[in-house]
């Protein structure tokens, strides 16, 4: 079976002799191979993109933009379970959320549209005082300029209408470079943009898989903007090697908590941490890590989390009963049980799971009471492995909860208002959920993280608000009193 061989999507470029393989998470096979971009065309990339937004007479009038995202969501909603089954195929999700991941990708690029014809300028208030007199002021948009987009494995698809389709639907030339072990969906992505009507330079996508050459596409003055979704050193770091004037967002993980009270009805509760916490096998920047329980009701929360934690299905992600899938990479399965057996080592109670099933899956895990000081407390672990914690005061629990340097998405499960509005009111978070997991998103709202574990706010319409500037216009004339 010849294996498909797909190429870098980059304006009046020359092929280059290099590519690496793309291999399946779940069995390591060869997917398929693609184009690895060198340095010149990089360079390629960013003076066409740069040459783009120089020249105002070549931007695509909004209704133009509109009618390709129109289209793209035409072509997406034809091919969705083929987008879907590739999906899952290289990033390993599961196919039953990978094709909720479709479906989301395609509503966003609706809510690019709606964005769009939702959200203009604003009339900035004049005549309040003596000197603004005879004057009317108002503002539009414009597009900030090039776009360089820095993907992550765990959405393949609906990260690129996030970053991607945001560039695109406010005019900005976009260069995107995926997930080195998932750039397959990216790469059918853009090229839907293309078939929709797109021309070529306003959306490019690179495979880039040597550090330097990303740091250089990223840090190039061309670039007006960076998009980053993947880890804090590294954001943190290319953040740190933007030209002047460059501005960004950052998206990195959390280690998100969840406060269980007394009185939560644990119905309502435990599916949801299930959900919350082995989906996409943890895979996921705001999963369910930590989940501290008031100490009357841990046991039976710990019981019933095990039950139907040890009854989820785990394997293949192109199967439709499969539930929670490999990880991304073998060594990652490698990390992930040695923070395990560390914590059981240092006193945490193994609740179920605690090995691997093979060198690509990790069974789902439950720990209780593991150190504080353990990395499984502390640090992120993007794998399928949810830790409990007993309490007895709240704010104890809430104390805990926000003594990390990272802070993204938090959940409490109760039935009583004040205790809800409580944890709200004290937990360090962006977004507090009630009676849901922490992972819960629509793609419409903000999404942010705070201190270690991001800069600025995603979400369609806060993203393309960061991706464009206000314009403001200031009319003096003696007719306007």
């Amino acid at each position: 079976m010849t294996v498909p061989h797909f190429s870098c999507l980059v304006a009046d470029k020359q092929h280059t002799e290099e590519s690496m393989d793309v291999i399946a998470p779940f069995d390591r096979h060869l997917i398929a191979t693609v184009e690895r971009a060198n340095a010149a065309m990089i360079e390629q990339a960013l003076s066409q993109a740069h040459q783009l937004f120089t020249q105002r007479h070549s931007w695509l009038p909004l209704t133009e933009r509109i009618q390709i995202l129109e289209r793209v969501a035409t072509l997406m909603t034809e091919r969705v379970e083929e987008l879907a089954l590739e999906a899952a195929r290289e990033g390993g999700k599961p196919l039953i959320d990978s094709r909720v991941e479709a479906h989301r990708a395609i509503d966003g690029i609706r809510l690019c549209i709606d964005t769009l014809r939702t959200e203009q300028g604003h009339v900035i208030p004049m005549r309040s005082t003596s000197s603004a007199a005879n004057r009317i002021a108002f503002t539009q948009k414009e597009p900030i300029g090039v776009v360089v987009a820095v993907s992550a494995f765990n959405h393949p698809l609906n990260l690129i209408v996030h970053q991607v389709a945001a560039a695109v639907a406010v005019g900005c030339p976009v260069i995107v470079k995926p997930a080195s072990d998932t750039p397959l969906s990216c790469l059918r992505l853009v090229t839907l943009f293309h078939e929709a009507g797109l021309p070529v330079a306003w959306c490019q996508a690179l495979i880039i898989s040597d550090n330097a050459l990303a740091t250089k596409l990223v840090a190039d003055s061309r670039v007006a903007f960076l998009s980053f979704i993947g880890s804090a050193r590294v954001g943190w770091y290319l953040r740190s090697q933007l030209a002047q004037g460059t501005r960004c967002s950052l998206e990195h993980g959390g280690v998100a908590p969840v406060i269980v009270a007394k009185d939560a009805d644990l119905a309502i509760a435990i599916p949801a941490l299930v959900k919350g916490g082995f989906y996409h096998a943890g895979q996921v920047c705001v999963s369910v890590q930590r989940i501290f329980a008031d100490c009357n009701i841990v046991d039976a929360l710990t019981s019933e989390l095990v039950k139907q934690a040890s009854a989820l299905v785990v394997g293949d992600p192109t199967l439709a009963n499969t539930e929670v899938g490999p990880l991304i990479r073998p060594q990652e399965v490698d990390r992930v049980d040695s923070w395990v057996q560390e914590a059981i080592q240092a006193g945490a109670k193994l609740m179920c799971g605690g090995k691997r099933i093979s060198a690509f899956c990790y069974e789902p895990t439950v720990l209780l009471n593991p150190p504080q000081t353990a990395k499984v407390s502390q640090e992120e672990v993007f794998g399928p492995v949810v830790c409990v914690y007993a309490y007895e005061d709240i704010d104890e629990a809430i104390r805990l909860a926000n003594d990390l340097p990272v802070a993204f998405q938090a959940a409490v499960f109760t039935q009583n208002i004040d205790t809800a509005l409580h944890v709200y009111e004290y937990m360090q978070a962006s977004a507090v959920m009630v009676n849901d997991h922490t992972a819960f998103r629509v793609d419409g709202m903000p999404f942010a993280g705070l201190k270690h574990s991001g800069l600025g706010v995603g979400g369609i319409p806060y993203t393309m608000h960061d991706m464009q500037i206000e314009k403001m216009l200031v009319i003096k004339s003696k007719a306007i009193m």
